[in-house]
């Protein structure tokens, strides 16, 4: 498969990622939350699930769950997912329903455990069920939806070290398949998300042995799902994006598109604080890989950085950054619209 030279192109000049429409603030700072939306005959609401507060020890890290219905004044808190709180979960929308998956613990001595629960959220009855766990427990893995019915889960760590395994969880049948791995270097912290048949996503943190480290992995990959045998995808790098590699960037799949924004170019630990002991900042850039044009697309900056991200929140063509951390480190109540226009 060949594709065209990067670009930084689009059919006109992007508008700047902006502040318009944007939700209030959270009532509570937190980073690498997972966030969905959801859209129905009143309207469509978005939500954060778990991660970790402003103190970002152990400690706090929370099962505090928020909803923002679209025309009221604040988000609410809602009934938080079963078991323990956690951070680095993914969601996804399926169906009108919330699927959320993973994410991992800290307990009081640092261990970390990558949690196997899917927890179902119905947002008409706001309760909770349990749906099969997933084969391989992953956390800060990429999740994305594809054709409204089956939900894709690539690479992502695993307790240990990081899996290549892309696992596919089908909530009609509440069956999970394995997928093609990743060709690359087992990844977790990255970003991507699914449009139409693609999988594109970029980065994370791969792990180098003699002597073991985190290290930054700069690529980018396109994988292309066999629609009449979805588990089978065919992987090929991409040239690579606009700007240095990213971890923990915000990440989603929209229509032609998929659009990556903030991160930072230094991997850390959940506190903020790199694994080469250098406090992470966050990146401003906006971009996009154009599956029509395949190129790279690059958007206006966030007004304000951000980093710590599991998916941005997507409904009805427009996407949200909702929580992570500022410059400095900050946990942040900011839930904010990114615009982008193709």
């Amino acid at each position: 498969m060949a594709f065209a030279a990067v670009s930084i192109a689009g059919c006109e000049r992007p508008a700047p990622a902006t502040l318009e429409a944007a939700p209030p603030p959270l009532p509570m700072a937190v980073a690498n939350n997972a966030v969905a939306a959801v859209e129905n005959g009143d309207g469509w609401s978005l939500f954060s699930f778990l991660g970790i507060d402003s103190t970002k020890i152990w400690r706090g890290v929370t099962d505090v769950s928020y909803r923002w219905d679209v025309g009221t004044a604040a988000w609410r808190r809602i009934e938080p997912p079963p078991g323990p709180a956690r951070l680095a979960a993914t969601a996804q929308t399926v169906g009108g329903r919330i699927y959320l998956f993973g994410g991992y613990t800290v307990a009081e001595d640092g261990a970390e455990q990558s949690v196997p629960a899917v927890d179902v959220f119905d947002p008409i009855t706001e309760q909770w069920s349990a749906s099969a766990p997933i084969p391989i427990p992953v956390d800060d893995a990429v999740s994305g939806v594809w054709r409204d019915s089956l939900i894709y889960l690539i690479s992502g760590w695993h307790d240990s070290d990081n899996e290549a395994a892309v696992q596919i969880y089908d909530p009609s049948n509440d069956r999970w398949q394995s997928g093609t791995p990743v060709p690359g270097p087992p990844v977790f912290g990255h970003a991507g998300g699914i449009s139409g048949d693609a999988i594109v996503y970029i980065d994370g943190t791969r792990v180098d042995q003699d002597p073991r480290a985190f290290v930054l992995e700069g690529s980018s990959w396109i994988g292309r799902i066999d629609p009449s045998a979805p588990a089978d995808i065919s992987w090929a790098r991409l040239p690579d994006h606009p700007g240095p590699a990213l971890y923990r960037a915000a990440s989603t799949g929209l229509e032609g598109s998929v659009i990556f924004a903030g991160g930072s170019d230094n991997t850390y630990n959940f506190d903020g604080l790199g694994y080469n002991g250098v406090p992470a900042e966050p990146s401003p850039r906006v971009f996009a890989f154009d599956l029509e044009t395949e190129t790279w697309v690059r958007h206006d900056d966030l007004a304000v950085p951000t980093m710590d991200h599991r998916n941005l929140a997507r409904a009805a063509g427009r996407v949200f950054s909702i929580g992570g951390m500022t410059s400095g480190q900050q946990v942040t109540r900011r839930a904010v619209e990114i615009v982008v226009h193709h």
